[in-house]
């Protein structure tokens, strides 16, 4: 396995893009580890070597994703998750304390967090909603990402049609849009204005009255996000002061 990943560094080296390396980070407020390779391209290379482990089992392939995790560059980070992601249907709640820990431990920006949590986490939320209890300390945490994911986890369940019962649904989202509402972090705030945006696909109604209900202390950011896709009409009534 670790030729494996030796092949898998050279594979991303010899795809280096210096333009791209440059553009990408002016997507992000810090510097993120990078070699500097386009996405498409990464996950490309992500499913070329997965035929190499596919016949692992998934405790032995998520050990080896966790060595790419290690690694803390971006196109790693991208590679490791995937994989994670195309073992989806072996998901089970014993995965969720290692699926806690690389978001505590290897999730250092918003691209990370987005991807983790809209993919295999936000997956095994869906697959076993019980589980959503033991994200709610994420709320409150110190952790940015952990309070982002905290919300972005149910963008999941909104593409995934809503096979979980919608008034278990509406009670998470609006109890996590309550603790996370005058939270200062402004990437927090899109985080749980997207969720509530991807929300209205299917409950317009319902968002837009818990809009109208915080618009007032809801900060600008994330009301901007939650109304994106409301009509024309409902958004001049949520912003107006």
């Amino acid at each position: 396995m670790t030729e494996l990943l030796k092949e898998i560094k050279k594979e991303l080296l010899k795809n280096i893009d210096k333009e791209y390396k440059i553009n990408v980070q002016k997507f992000f407020r810090n510097p993120i580890k990078l070699h500097g390779v386009k996405t498409p391209t990464v996950r490309k290379i992500s499913k070329q070597y997965y035929k190499q482990i596919k016949h692992l089992p998934k405790k032995e392939l998520f050990d080896l994703c966790e060595e790419l995790l290690e690694n803390k560059m971006a196109e790693e980070t991208t590679i490791a998750f995937a994989w994670v992601q195309f073992r989806y249907n072996e998901l089970t709640p014993k995965d969720f304390p290692r699926f806690e820990r690389w978001l505590k431990k290897y999730v250092t920006n918003w691209s990370d967090c987005d991807d983790f949590c809209t993919h295999a986490l936000g997956h095994l939320i869906w697959k076993y909603p019980e589980l959503i209890t033991k994200t709610k300390p994420w709320r409150t945490s110190k952790n940015r990402w952990l309070r982002r994911a905290s919300a972005v986890i149910f963008v999941h369940q909104v593409w995934s049609h809503m096979k979980i019962d919608k008034k278990i649904f509406l009670k998470n989202i609006f109890e996590t849009a309550d603790t996370l509402l005058l939270d200062q972090d402004d990437l927090v705030q899109k985080g749980y204005g997207w969720m509530l945006k991807v929300a209205t696909d299917h409950f317009p109604g319902e968002v837009f009255q818990y809009v109208l209900k915080y618009k007032d202390k809801m900060p600008r950011t994330a009301l901007r996000y939650a109304i994106e896709k409301l009509p024309k009409e409902m958004k001049i009534t949520a912003m107006k002061k």
